[in-house]
């Protein structure tokens, strides 16, 4: 058997993540600049939402260690981005659905004074129920923008830190 036979074998590490579609250019641009190359693509148990990204590295990669270091820190900065993203549209939601909520109880309430006969109370109740009714969606608006306001520099801020975490890593991968 010739030199070049024996030391042409490459054991790999392999790992497979699974991520929003959202992050998936994130993650697959990310991953190669800590020695991981793209070994594949699947569906999620989670369906439209998540996919599966697989990767695999040689074992024996120099500055391992680091690498691994730099990997976790930009995992980390991945799932804060997610979460900030995901925080754009929970405390909006959760606005919208309490006053949908509270409209309901004025609506219901004057459903019962109509069907005792008490035709001001009625009027009291269905006001605000409609106002309960029509309101939600224009307080998630608002909620939503003063959110995303909040939200995306920081989110900014993590994308820049993610960029130079790759950066980092790639030049230790090629010293």
């Amino acid at each position: 058997m010739s030199e070049n036979t024996k030391n042409s074998f490459v054991a790999y590490e392999h790992k497979e993540i699974t991520v929003k579609r959202e992050m998936e250019a994130i993650y697959t641009d990310g991953y190669p600049s800590f020695g991981w190359k793209p070994d594949g693509r699947g569906v999620s148990l989670s369906g439209l939402t998540s996919v599966n990204l697989k990767f695999k590295r040689d074992r024996k990669i120099t500055n391992r260690e680091e690498l691994t270091k730099l990997q976790r820190e930009f995992e980390n900065c991945a799932k804060e981005i997610e979460r900030m993203e995901d925080a754009k549209v929970t405390l909006p939601s959760v606005v919208g659905y309490v006053i949908g909520l509270v409209g309901t109880a004025c609506m219901a309430g004057a459903t019962f004074a109509y069907l005792a006969s008490m035709i001001p109370l009625c009027i009291v109740l269905a006001v605000p129920g409609f106002i309960g009714w029509i309101i939600p969606y224009f307080c998630y608006l608002r909620v939503k923008r003063s959110k995303t306001n909040k939200v995306t520099p920081l989110i900014d801020c993590r994308y820049d830190t993610i960029y130079e975490v790759c950066e980092k890593s790639n030049g230790l991968l090629h010293i």
